[in-house]
């Protein structure tokens, strides 16, 4: 995610310049053609582009509007991991009140909060392509062999949370009312899970992003022809000038598609996963607690 309040001209170039020469070259094509063969044949009228302008700014303004609320609630949903697994050590470290001297049953609320832990580093894994094995370090081999067996490694985390949570109502540790406050933080965990999933899961619609793109090129090809006309190779810079705004503009949208991905404008999965594990571990007490997540050139933030 970009944090910095300006974005350097070059890092725009990194994502366009071959789109930009690619439109330039284009552009130079296209005013030879007009020019040398199309204009003896007819002459292209400027109120097409003209109309044609506001309806492709609909459709780019369409499809960014959108790529933005997938963005957003993406983060609403991670925002809502991190004050519900808050939530989660509080009410089990707390909640669950073993016997004096009980040390197995204070190990289990430990290891509950730890596997929250795992928890969030395995949906991270599931949502963005990067192999982040983490989730490892907070998960015995019996656990840790039971939910590798599971295409889904985060539900079967879930499911531990579950079996451990039912035992200590099973050993009367909790009553029933906390039980059910406990366990409906289970329930949200699962709504977080699955509409991360969604997001990642559905792809916006391509054939709306195809017809977008060729819309954007009909539209530079006319601007160019319709001003070749008037002030000659002066189109090649005007058609390549308005083209690389649309075709840029459109990128911008794109780059939000998919917030889970590893552009520099996706979610900071690293950092969010981060702090919940640095939050959890001094519930717990722990001294060995990681560094958060700094950002990359004061720029933005995994």
């Amino acid at each position: 995610m970009t944090i910095s309040p300006t974005y350097r001209f070059i890092r725009v170039l990194q994502y366009t310049w071959k789109m930009d020469l690619l439109i330039f070259f284009s552009c130079v094509m296209v005013y030879y053609v007009d020019t040398y063969i199309i204009e003896r044949f007819f002459i292209l009228p400027p109120i097409i582009p003209t109309v044609l302008g506001p309806a492709i700014a609909f459709f780019v303004g369409f499809n960014n509007n959108q790529a933005y609320d997938r963005w957003w609630e993406a983060r609403k949903i991670w925002g809502a991991l991190v004050n519900d697994s808050r939530t989660w050590a509080r009410n089990v470290l707390c909640y669950v009140i073993p016997a004096e001297d009980d040390t197995q049953t204070e190990l289990m609320k430990q290891q509950m909060v730890k596997r929250h832990i795992a928890f969030i580093y395995a949906l991270k894994t599931a949502l963005r392509p990067q192999n982040d094995v983490t989730y490892r370090k907070y998960l015995s081999d019996e656990e840790l062999g039971l939910i590798e067996s599971h295409s889904n490694m985060h539900n079967a985390v879930l499911l531990l949370q579950s079996r451990d949570l039912e035992t200590l109502s099973r050993m009367g540790y909790i009553d029933g009312f906390r039980y059910l406050e406990l366990n409906k933080m289970l329930v949200a965990f699962t709504d977080s899970m699955g509409m991360a999933e969604r997001i990642k899961n559905t792809v916006f619609p391509t054939i709306y992003i195809f017809f977008t793109k060729a819309f954007i090129w009909l539209f530079t090809i006319m601007i160019t022809m319709v001003c070749s006309r008037e002030i000659g190779l002066w189109s090649i810079v005007m058609g390549s000038i308005v083209g690389s705004v649309f075709h840029i503009t459109h990128f911008n949208g794109q780059t939000l598609m998919d917030p889970f991905s590893t552009l520099t404008t996706s979610m900071p999965l690293n950092q969010i996963s981060r702090t919940i594990e640095i939050n959890l571990l001094e519930m717990l007490g722990e001294k060995d607690i990681p560094a958060p997540v700094k950002p990359i050139n004061n720029e933005y933030v995994m």
